[in-house]
């Protein structure tokens, strides 16, 4: 990664606070890039090659690229900003559901992974504008920064990013708060004439614990008859270090939407044996069976347990990672499967290995 210092550089002062006429200090501008790689082996051989309930290692039995991204960040004492554009087999899972043109002309938009500015109101408080990634959660949108390689049932079927207005209070030395005004439920485009708000909390309970709750209201789609009603979401979550090799991430979420109900679970641990060295294991549990974010089965969405192992080789900038994981417990047969009679199955196992790197 390479950082370029602008001297002096001329920043917009704010009108009025007092903290705004303070001279700036050196401002800096950030480039870097990121390439995440994979080969992903499905047991159940999905005849499209595309794998079932996830955007992470999308296809099956295919050398292909995960994520690709190049940025460049700005940060001063008065103003910040991300540029990110990307590509690759999730960014086209996971934006699918973006229309594939805008007033006639066709639809880049995807592609910027995040495209915001802000501006500082005090030294605590920021102020945010674009798409930024979502305030959700404890896993990120890049493989890299998160303790397995893919992501768990409760981060996929939540908003992975946002398009709106954000601002982010350090309230105290072991409390931030965010808010946001968005267009809705991980979309970038809007879908209807209203807005969503959100809020988190990160509490720093102590050196080795941190605790997050987020939430969502809007009105948004319901899955299974496209009807819209209010959704009512709730995330909580930590982040554990009992040591400096170890890491606990626990998760529950809750929403509701028009009288139903759904939730997710999940338990992921993270532990290197070495600097170089380091196993993870996931499980976790989705009950979506109302059909509120997911359509699995003809009147019915997801109800699955789900679990994973792996391993990570880190050496300089890169990390070779491979995770085999398997869904089980589902009642209805919803995961492709060519061996079967019905094409389908209710269980799903893949292995998939990468190769990441960051600079």
């Amino acid at each position: 990664m390479k950082t370029l210092t602008l001297a002096g550089a001329a920043v917009l002062a704010l009108a009025t606070p007092a903290f705004s006429q303070q001279a700036d200090t050196a401002a800096h501008v950030t480039f870097g890039a990121f390439v995440d790689s994979y080969y992903a082996y499905d047991f159940g051989r999905p005849a499209s090659h595309d794998r079932a309930f996830t955007t992470q290692a999308q296809r099956h039995d295919e050398f292909a690229v995960n994520l690709a991204h190049v940025e460049a960040k700005y940060a001063s004492s008065r103003a910040r900003g991300r540029l990110a554009l990307q590509a690759g087999t999730s960014v086209q899972a996971n934006y699918a559901g973006e229309p594939d043109s805008i007033a006639g002309f066709q639809n880049f938009l995807p592609h910027l992974q995040e495209a915001w500015a802000g501006i500082a109101v005090t030294p605590a408080l920021w102020v945010d504008a674009g798409i930024f990634f979502s305030h959700i959660g404890n896993e990120s949108w890049i493989s890299a920064d998160n303790p397995t390689y893919t992501r768990s049932l409760p981060a996929e079927f939540s908003p992975y990013y946002e398009t709106g207005v954000r601002a982010s209070w350090q309230a105290l030395p072991s409390l931030a708060v965010t808010a946001v005004v968005v267009n809705g439920w991980q979309n970038i485009t809007e879908t209807n004439h209203d807005k969503a708000v959100g809020a988190r909390l990160d509490w720093t309970a102590s050196p080795a614990i941190t605790l997050s709750y987020s939430n969502f209201v809007g009105r948004e789609t319901r899955a299974l008859d496209a009807t819209q009603q209010v959704r009512v979401f709730h995330d909580f979550t930590a982040r554990i270090t009992p040591d400096a090799s170890t890491l606990i991430i626990p998760t529950v979420d809750v929403g509701t939407q028009g009288g139903l109900t759904w939730w997710a679970a999940s338990l992921v641990g993270r532990r290197a044996l070495t600097p170089a060295l380091a196993v993870n294991g996931r499980v976790e549990r989705y009950d979506d069976h109302r059909g509120v974010l997911t359509l699995a089965s003809p009147g019915q969405g997801l109800r699955t347990n789900a679990a994973s192992l792996g391993i990570d080789v880190s050496r300089g900038p890169a990390i070779w990672r491979t995770e085999v994981r398997t869904f089980f417990g589902s009642e209805e047969e919803v995961f492709p499967d060519r061996g079967s009679a019905s094409g389908l199955a209710k269980t799903s196992t893949a292995a998939v290995t990468s190769l990441v790197v960051r600079f």
